[in-house]
């Protein structure tokens, strides 16, 4: 994709939703940090679902590690892989306090060695609770960049580092975010929503699909509200 064309396919996106969050629910880093480590293979509503009264009791390493292996267990039973999840939540509650005082540390590799996360729970956590420009590649980006010919690569590190070289700085801050709720919403794996895609014509990808039968198709897509 040209470099006029990567600025366009972006300034669209921004246009349509200028200030875009994650669909997590989260009240401070702590909060987020764990709702993103237990959203792996798990859908964001999921989660919320489950968080939402193990946060009200425990928002913070301390009292996390206070409830127990057990209780967190049974918070997060309704999310996939909730046996080893709730062994890293309270793992990584004990990392945090010994290693870092009880405060989630705004650094990637001190993040990266805390029970259950990843570079991309990382660069999400850097990116939604402080403020760096990272952008976490997650299956949905990675079908974005490949598909639109935004950032094409293998792996999920080629994507995001050619994302990180063609993304321009001015939207760096928000481009995780604008390309996460593309991908789940409108360049969707199975059925693609072409008919009402912002950047259609920036798009490389060839089998454009039609519009059910009695839509009204639209260039423009609607940002989505949060919690959909």
């Amino acid at each position: 994709m040209k470099k006029a064309d990567v600025f366009e396919f972006y300034r669209r996106l921004a246009e349509l939703n200028p200030e875009p969050q994650t669909e997590l629910e989260w009240t401070n880093p702590y909060t987020l940090l764990v709702a993103v480590a237990l959203s792996a293979q798990a859908t964001d509503v999921s989660v919320n679902l489950a968080t939402r009264q193990l946060f009200r009791v425990a928002d913070t390493p301390a009292k996390m590690l206070a409830l127990g292996e057990d209780v967190v267990r049974e918070h997060i039973k309704t999310i996939g892989l909730f046996n080893t999840k709730a062994k890293n939540v309270i793992l990584m509650a004990r990392q945090l306090i010994e290693d870092h005082g009880g405060v989630v540390p705004a650094d990637r590799d001190a993040l990266e060695k805390l029970a259950g996360v990843g570079r991309k729970t990382a660069n999400v956590v850097l990116n939604t609770a402080f403020g760096q420009p990272f952008i976490a590649v997650d299956t949905h980006i990675f079908r974005v960049g490949n598909r639109t010919g935004l950032a094409s690569g293998k792996t999920p590190s080629e994507v995001e580092s050619k994302l990180e070289k063609v993304t321009p700085a001015v939207f760096r801050l928000h481009a995780h975010h604008w390309l996460i709720l593309h991908g789940r919403y409108t360049c969707k794996a199975r059925k693609p929503e072409c008919w009402r895609c912002a950047v259609i014509d920036l798009c490389r990808y060839k089998p454009k699909s039609p519009p059910p039968r009695g839509s009204h198709p639209s260039s423009l897509e609607p940002a989505p509200e949060a919690g959909q």
